[in-house]
């Protein structure tokens, strides 16, 4: 079976992106990773982890957590054979390629690869 690596992001919603900075910057005081607000997402760093927590603005938008592997695609046909729902097919991403299924309680995740981007697949955290 295709291992689950690490945690690459945590997807939250958020209605006012200028709000969401303001909170998570001022408040927490929590530095801006990337700010994509023209495409509906901002991304905050949490120390001097990989993973951020990424704040979009989507209709319908559920908290996601999303995992890293080495091959979205094997590791969609694996689970996919285990009964995981999907609600897409692989799709590609600015690092590689991502898809999305839910739990048997309807929580939300993902995973995503860094085909793209191979000289930052099994980066170590320091």
């Amino acid at each position: 079976m295709t291992p689950i690596k690490d945690y690459d992001n945590f997807f939250l919603p958020a209605d006012n992106l200028d709000t969401a900075k303001d909170f998570y910057k001022n408040t927490l005081g929590l530095d801006i990773k990337f700010d994509f607000s023209e495409r509906g997402m901002v991304a905050f760093k949490v120390d001097d982890n990989e993973p951020a927590i990424i704040l979009r603005k989507a209709d319908n938008a559920k908290p996601a957590i999303l995992f890293t592997v080495d091959n979205v695609r094997q590791a969609y046909e694996e689970l996919k054979q285990k009964g995981v729902e999907f609600l897409s097919e692989p799709f590609e991403i600015m690092t590689g390629l991502s898809v999305e299924f839910t739990d048997p309680f309807g929580n939300k995740f993902g995973l995503t690869d860094y085909s793209k981007m191979p000289h930052l697949r099994g980066q170590t955290k320091t």
